[in-house]
């Protein structure tokens, strides 16, 4: 079988991108953009440094901030009913994956209307037509959203999450601008982070691994073990790199997919609300030991990525534990917590089943049973 990549068309990367976004709308024709974002980027200003520049260059929008931290059915409904009463013809997505996610749906259903019923998005959904047009600003260095042909939205009446992939939903342009990022709290930073880690070393022992995306999910490791910490600090050097590491990563996982981690950290967010990449962040360590034996030598170059010293001189259950013990590390210098007090006994079946059950199960190297999903959501109680 034929490998496969699917980037965008166009990427704007580096500090003052956004400027480019009026060139872009002008160029593709947009009449009336309709402006995907969450209320907490309106309320603090963000979402006004794009919004301005249309202003300046008089292009119409519309503004739809009704978007959840983890998007749910009703904000997609609730925003494609939107875009058509305000006759748009393009979307300009700011902020994190959410936005972006939402945006996803909505431009998804406005070209193929066969699928207004949003469950019917979940997996591999057979869309005819492209999205409605796309430019994807991020806000968060994590998702990669801007660049992946993935998005995950809650059903609230079921309790989980469900990922849809399709490669008719990957925006047409990405502008990636640190400046957009530069507000993100510490918290977010390191979380979101943490998740462009968990896509990069997922990604990278998928069982679909293979050269091209092996070298963005290598890169990306090695630029997030660089600046991450430095981008929690809010350093300017820490969120350029940052910016760039989350985008690489995205190049990579969107087109190998991921595993168990995802597949149960989106199931802890759709229980308990558990922001995605805190969640991934958790059981990152926990998955790599689970996936230990079934990688390969890929654990050490894990390891050198993350900049661990003498790496060839460690043997492979050495450098196994260098990789792991990286992480851990990583994620305790940035303030991720190592356990979830809402997990309780009670639901652990229910949360095994909906993590097997996941889109990104499949794409795990190692086969895992339900008693060892069910301790793994365990060791973070």
């Amino acid at each position: 079988m034929a490998a496969r990549i699917v980037l965008n068309t166009v990427s704007y990367h580096g500090a003052g991108a956004i400027k480019e976004i009026p060139g872009i709308a002008k160029e593709k024709g947009f009449k009336h953009v309709f402006v995907a974002t969450d209320p907490d980027l309106v309320k603090f200003g963000v979402t006004t440094k794009v919004t301005a520049l249309l202003d300046e260059a008089k292009i119409p929008y519309t503004v739809y901030s009704n978007i959840k931290p983890n998007p749910t059915i009703e904000n997609v409904q609730s925003g494609v009913k939107a875009f058509k009463d305000c006759g748009a013809d393009s979307i300009i997505a700011v902020g994190g994956g959410s936005s972006m996610d939402t945006a996803k749906a909505i431009g998804i259903i406005i070209t193929n209307p066969e699928f207004a019923d949003v469950r019917s998005l979940e997996g591999v959904a057979p869309t005819k037509n492209h999205a409605v047009p796309t430019i994807a600003v991020p806000t968060t260095a994590g998702t990669a959203a801007e660049v992946t042909i993935n998005y995950v939205i809650t059903d609230v009446e079921k309790q989980r999450k469900f990922v849809c992939v399709d490669t008719n939903d990957i925006p047409d342009t990405a502008v990636v601008d640190p400046d957009m990022m530069s507000s993100m709290p510490k918290g977010l930073t390191a979380a979101t982070g943490m998740d462009a880690l968990t896509h990069a070393i997922e990604g990278y022992t998928t069982r679909a691994a293979w050269e091209i995306p092996d070298m963005f999910h290598l890169e990306a490791i090695k630029l997030i073990s660089q600046n991450l910490r430095g981008a929690v600090a809010n350093e300017p050097e820490g969120r350029k790199g940052m910016a760039l590491a989350q985008y690489i990563a995205g190049m990579g996982f969107s087109n190998v997919g991921l595993g168990i981690d995802h597949a149960m950290a989106h199931t802890l967010s759709a229980h308990y609300d558990t922001p995605h990449g805190v969640a991934c962040a958790m059981f990152l360590p926990l998955s790599m030991e689970f996936n230990r034996d079934c990688c390969g030598d890929r654990y050490r170059e894990i390891a050198r990525a993350m900049g661990v010293k003498n790496v060839d001189a460690l043997s492979s259950e050495e450098a196994k534990d260098a990789a792991i013990n990286a992480v851990k590390q990583l994620s305790a210098d940035v303030g991720i917590p190592a356990k979830n007090e809402k997990i309780r006994e009670e639901d652990l079946s229910q949360l095994a089943d909906d993590a097997l059950a996941d889109a990104c199960y499949p794409g795990n190297p190692r086969e895992a049973t339900k008693e060892q999903v069910i301790e793994m959501f365990r060791k973070l109680m």
